[in-house]
């Protein structure tokens, strides 16, 4: 009875051959071949039915219940399918599109990213590939980012977005303005001292200061690494409410264009749900991965270390544990997505969320249990060839995103990789408060933005003690993007 109320989840098996095609060029046709496909899907469905029934004895009454149920799964693991077979199959036809152009970007015709487990064929391994031309190079930019007491200012907010931060201080979203809020920011005397680099959105990297200086030798004069977002947003897919991000498309002549213009590392912002509906799906899990992976390597081969960003939203009801352990397959998935095009780990880091409560539990963790939750689930899946993580504050007040982070590097000062920072709103919030679109507030606003910048930098050594001096709370907007 039990396993009736799940129809789905054993008649959407029935897809799963499709994620399982080869990329790129397509064999001919064998009947043969395909009638044994089939068989084996259908002995899929038949054990797939089994597993229902003897998994599912009770019902799963919420999202821990049912977690609870698919950490231990008694076969090996089967993709699910996407809810509704029409929106299947209209996804499967873009898909094979987007993933052959996608991958012969990076040369790599053919490419199975998972073995085909009906037997039919058999997956090669990825080929081995030389290093990019730039590998010291991206070495070498990638220490500098993670340099002790040092953290990444993240700027990129798209002009849609920054206009919505102007218009809290009753400012216009004009060119003018997000060139003098720009400004601020990087002429703010010292900032290096906390500040190793920063992410900016493609205006910004090709825009100069009111005196004529670009905003990239300015930077550059301070010490500061520029940086660019490349993604080109999300679109819906998948369950409801669930995205992919794009931007893959073109991506490799847009890198040779940001690095002549100054920029030596990049961005892309993957984002996954929870709720108790199922997301995030695997399909969502998985496409993203391989996104993210797809966008490393080819920044690496045009020379910008990039920046792998998985973030799992605090959105929804769930606790803690729940958003570790779906956070912990998120961050596996890409990894192995990573290694599957032979990222060079040396030459990326990581941004991943922190480790928090739903924001709709009604829980709240200490900075010793998001420390906790954080670092182990990192050490279960991050390679230790990675030089360095940067945190996103996913909208966490600027006080609570620094004292997280101070805890992880007291209770891991032996971590493998540097604990650091990528903070946005964490790091502007207060400043753009003080600055208030006015001329004469400029100096304090610096003073300030400065005084942000060396508290995290502190908290990326462990070593934040005191009063903080941010001056808002809370940052949380639900499905926050940018």
């Amino acid at each position: 009875a039990h396993c009736q109320k799940r129809p789905t989840r054993a008649s959407s098996l029935l897809s799963a051959a499709a994620m399982y095609q080869p990329i790129g060029e397509k064999k001919p046709s064998n009947k043969w071949t395909n009638m044994g496909l089939v068989s084996s899907v259908v002995a899929n469905v038949a054990l797939g039915a089994a597993i229902c029934y003897v998994s599912f004895s009770a019902p799963a009454n919420n999202l821990e219940a049912g977690v609870a149920m698919r950490t231990a799964p008694v076969s090996a693991p089967m993709v699910v399918a996407p809810r509704s077979s029409m929106r299947n199959f209209a996804f499967n036809s873009k898909r094979s599109h987007m993933r052959s152009n996608a991958e012969a970007s990076l040369g790599l015709k053919g490419y199975i990213p998972y073995p085909d487990t009906t037997g039919a064929s058999l997956t090669p391994l990825p080929s081995l590939e030389g290093k990019s031309p730039f590998s010291d190079e991206l070495k070498a930019t990638a220490a500098a980012i993670v340099a002790p007491g040092k953290g990444i200012l993240a700027c990129d907010e798209s002009t849609k977005t920054i206009g919505k931060r102007l218009e809290q201080i009753g400012v216009p979203n004009e060119e003018k303005f997000r060139q003098q809020w720009r400004e601020l920011l990087f002429r703010t005397p010292k900032m290096n001292e906390g500040i190793s680099s920063a992410i900016l959105y493609e205006e910004t990297l090709f825009q100069n200061a009111a005196d004529g200086t670009p905003f990239v030798d300015i930077m550059k004069a301070n010490n500061v690494i520029p940086g660019i977002k490349v993604d080109t947003g999300v679109r819906a897919t998948f369950m409801d409410g669930e995205t992919i991000t794009e931007g893959l498309e073109g991506l490799g002549e847009r890198a040779k264009k940001y690095y002549d213009q100054g920029a030596r590392f990049a961005k892309w912002r993957a984002v996954l749900r929870i709720d108790p509906n199922g997301a995030p799906s695997m399909e969502a899990i998985e496409g993203n991965a391989r996104s993210l992976a797809h966008y490393g390597k080819i920044c690496q081969m045009n020379g910008l270390v990039p920046i792998i960003e998985p973030e799992v939203l605090m959105d929804g009801p769930h606790g803690i544990e729940v958003q570790a352990w779906v956070t912990e397959k998120v961050q596996a998935a890409t990894m192995k997505a990573l290694s599957d095009v032979n990222i060079e780990w040396e030459g990326m880091l990581l941004k991943p969320n922190m480790i928090l409560p739903g924001t709709d539990s009604g829980t709240t963790a200490s900075p010793e249990d998001v420390a906790k939750y954080t670092v182990e689930g990192l050490k279960r899946t991050l390679p230790s060839a990675v030089p360095g993580i940067t945190f996103l504050s996913g909208g966490q007040s600027e006080e609570e995103a620094t004292r997280n982070l101070n805890a992880m590097n007291k209770l891991y000062p032996d971590a493998p990789w540097a604990l650091s920072f990528s903070f946005g709103r964490a790091l502007q919030a207060s400043v753009l408060k003080a600055w208030d679109g006015k001329e004469e507030n400029i100096e304090s606003a610096q003073k300030l933005f400065y005084a942000l910048a060396k508290v995290n930098g502190e908290a990326s050594l462990g070593k934040f003690e005191g009063e903080h001096p941010a001056t808002t709370g809370s940052l949380y907007e639900k499905n926050y993007v940018y």
